[in-house]
């Protein structure tokens, strides 16, 4: 099939990312360590629904259910501050203007899904004016469970109302490779945040791409390559 979609990650494909993910996490386990829970249950390289599952699963363990909404509220408030924060100092990545404009030029749908929180999201969408060119956006709060599980991407793809085989994901991350491959979706690495070309790769990368720039071409060769079929 033709690619009529791309759905992009933000934070190291759209913008920079510039997240204190470790300083984030070691607060929030500070804090559910203060609230009496174990140390040895969280790690800084779980993500923050990792936490989230762990510290439910521990008070429910412990029947103390109740405290669930209060402690999810805390968990998130430390998480909205940092993204907040990375936010308000973000930068576009270079190229990425000229990508979203060319892609919607081809009469492409463009997505975005992200783990952010929709305050931080909606405020870089503000900031860039990055709105008129996106026709569904897809953050942490809009799904039960985000990427690396399927239904982030899933809930994007019914968004825009494509098949799998018609979309193709763009992200940085180990997630968005294994989000994509796990639906068929054609993954494109870029190597413009947190993973190497090699974890992209192993993740799953059907490509790796070094510019948002890189995708309008991938994208005309993709599509080119199904017509002469």
């Amino acid at each position: 099939m033709k690619v009529k979609a791309v759905i992009f990650d933000l934070d190291g494909t759209i913008v920079d990312f510039n997240l204190d993910y470790k300083a984030s996490r070691a607060e929030i386990i500070q804090l559910l360590i203060e609230e009496g829970f174990p140390k040895s249950i969280f790690s800084t390289n779980d993500n923050l629904f990792d936490i989230l599952s762990k510290a439910e699963i521990f008070l429910k363990n412990h029947r103390k259910e109740k405290k669930v909404e209060k402690i999810k509220k805390s968990i998130l408030s430390i998480a909205e501050r940092y993204e907040m924060e990375a936010a308000r100092t973000t930068s576009l990545i270079p190229g990425i203007l000229e990508a979203l404009k060319a892609l919607k030029k081809m009469k492409l749908k463009l997505a975005l899904f992200t783990v952010n929180g929709k305050n931080s999201v909606n405020h870089i969408l503000r900031t860039f004016n990055l709105k008129r060119y996106l026709d569904a956006v897809i953050t942490r709060d809009d799904v039960l469970m985000v990427k690396p599980n399927p239904v982030h991407l899933k809930t994007a793809l019914n968004a825009l109302e494509v098949e799998p085989k018609e979309a193709i994901v763009v992200g940085d991350s180990v997630w968005d490779m294994k989000s994509a491959r796990a639906l068929e979706v054609f993954a494109v690495g870029t190597t413009t945040g947190i993973a190497s070309q090699h974890k992209l790769t192993n993740a799953g990368a059907h490509c790796i791409v070094s510019s948002p720039t890189d995708v309008i071409t991938l994208v005309d060769q993709l599509n080119k390559r199904e017509t002469k079929k």
